[in-house]
């Protein structure tokens, strides 16, 4: 390992985790690695933790792994439920609509079943409280500007507060955004929509804002239609646990946003019966258009890329920030199994083998939502994503229907004898989870051990469930665990 660096922000020590990006891919993952005792920093170039709304929406399966990161109670207070859309002409409702297709009864095997509002800045302040709890921390004010990588580890160059410094660590992950920095420095392209590739979801540039405003109820998401030809459209949607709203107001391609307060009241004005004096307050304001890509490759060596720094979506639908927290959750408790000894570093070839393809799926899904040929359904909601495609998705039985739970699919949770399985799963242990009659396993290190009756969702016979929450091994006689728990760094006891 290398020296310390010290900067004017203080000093910098070397790390066997060094994340770079304090966005919700980042500090999710600073916190899966905080609370397995991995020695890791997240290093972020601005001063604070970014403003704005921007990713409001945390779908159903994400609700489920920050439940397990412990910082559930924390959203669920600090959020609420998607408000219904209501429709304007001509300065009058002119009817509602959902925003969302609603979810079946007990979807998916998921105690949460629709979207959670969270304002994004709210949701990185809690995940930042979570970091410092548990004994980590984020430099601000540092800006990577290259690096270099051997077979040991990086070296991470940085600028801050006008001098520079190096920090050694054995592995680096890039969530540093859409413009990531250490993507460019590895040389990695991103491959975009259409035809030029250029990743343009629509030419048309929007622009964003979180404001106060007025005449308006916090009961609806109020929905402007264009009303003639050269006018883009808005929106308008309460922010679920604050005063604010977050406007987002479309323009024709090839037009000069003003993204300044003024230029938000503008848009108000010009899109609704609303005067731009009814804009009270703009807390934060951004112009964009909305791409979609995909980094060709998630890692070079010892360094990954989780997050916007690995694939860009269009905001329709709620795929971004959710595919990115679930990047973070893929990855850490690999890079702690491998840290720590237990399993060979072949382990992290996975992350990108499993990660890459749902990340693809997902940017195909988003970009048919904003271009109105799909819903906002169950796709969305993630529950049913999974890597049954992976070398670690293992299934052992012969003959099963076509609706069996297999290695692979997302462990589901269940009410069994008095016990959600959620409850067992909980943490960055594997379970080992029989189901009906199948011999007693053997225990397995670092391993929980549950037994159950009959479970229609599991239907018979033993699984090891991920720290992840997904079925790795799935078979009828947990003898037979022998080569599988070799592969993920588990050993008989």
């Amino acid at each position: 390992m290398g020296v310390d660096a010290t900067t004017e922000h203080g000093t910098i020590p070397d790390v066997e985790v060094l994340v770079v990006g304090a966005g919700p891919a980042g500090l999710a993952l600073g916190v899966d690695l905080a609370r397995r005792g991995v020695d890791a920093l997240v290093v972020e170039r601005g001063e604070r933790l970014a403003r704005g709304s921007r990713g409001k929406g945390i779908q159903p399966r994400t609700m489920e792994v920050l439940d397990d990161l412990g910082v559930l109670d924390a959203i669920r207070a600090a959020g609420g439920d998607y408000p219904v859309g209501l429709i304007w002409r001509d300065g009058r409702p002119a009817g509602e609509r959902p925003m969302f297709d609603p979810a079946e009864d007990g979807e998916e095997g998921s105690a949460f079943t629709e979207p959670w509002m969270v304002p994004q800045w709210r949701t990185q302040e809690i995940l930042h409280e979570r970091l410092t709890g548990l004994g980590g921390r984020v430099a601000f004010g540092h800006e990577v500007t290259g690096l270099d990588q051997d077979e040991d580890g990086v070296s991470v160059r940085f600028t801050s507060g006008g001098g520079t410094g190096t920090v050694r660590a054995r592995y680096v992950v890039a969530a540093d955004g859409g413009r990531s920095a250490v993507r460019r420095a590895l040389g990695i392209g991103m491959t975009g929509a259409g035809e030029d590739g250029s990743g343009v979801v629509d030419p048309d540039p929007i622009l964003v804002g979180d404001v106060r405003i007025e005449g308006l109820d916090r009961d609806h998401w109020h929905l402007f239609p264009p009303r003639g030809d050269g006018e883009g459209f808005m929106a308008v949607c309460p922010l679920a646990g604050t005063e604010h709203f977050q406007v987002v107001a479309g323009f024709p391609a090839g037009t000069a946003v003003d993204a300044s307060p003024d230029g938000v009241r503008g848009a108000v004005a010009a899109r609704s019966h609303l005067g731009a004096d009814a804009v009270t307050e703009v807390r934060w304001v951004s112009a964009f258009r909305p791409r979609a890509a995909l980094a060709d490759r998630f890692r070079a060596g010892r360094v990954f890329l989780a997050g916007d720094a690995a694939h860009v979506h269009s905001p329709a639908g709620g795929q971004g920030l959710n595919t990115s927290v679930q990047d973070a959750y893929n990855l850490g408790w690999k890079l702690a199994a491998v840290l720590g000894g237990a399993a060979d570093a072949s382990l992290l070839d996975t992350y990108e083998e499993e990660r890459r393809p749902v990340a693809a799926d997902m940017l195909g899904l988003s970009t048919r939502i904003h271009r109105g040929e799909a819903r906002r359904g169950g796709l969305t909601r993630q529950l049913g994503l999974g890597y049954r495609g992976s070398s670690l998705a293992v299934e052992t039985r012969a003959g099963l229907p076509d609706e069996a739970l297999r290695a692979g699919d997302r462990a589901p949770d269940a009410a069994v004898d008095g016990t959600r399985l959620f409850d067992v799963f909980r943490g960055t242990h594997w379970t080992l989870l029989t189901v009906g009659t199948a011999p007693e396993p053997r225990p397995l290190p670092g391993v929980r051990t549950a037994r159950t009756g009959s479970c229609e969702r599991y239907g018979g016979g033993v699984f090891l469930v991920r720290p992840d929450g997904y079925v790795g091994w799935a078979g009828t006689d947990a003898r037979d665990l022998g080569a599988y728990a070799a592969l993920v760094g588990l050993s008989a006891g």
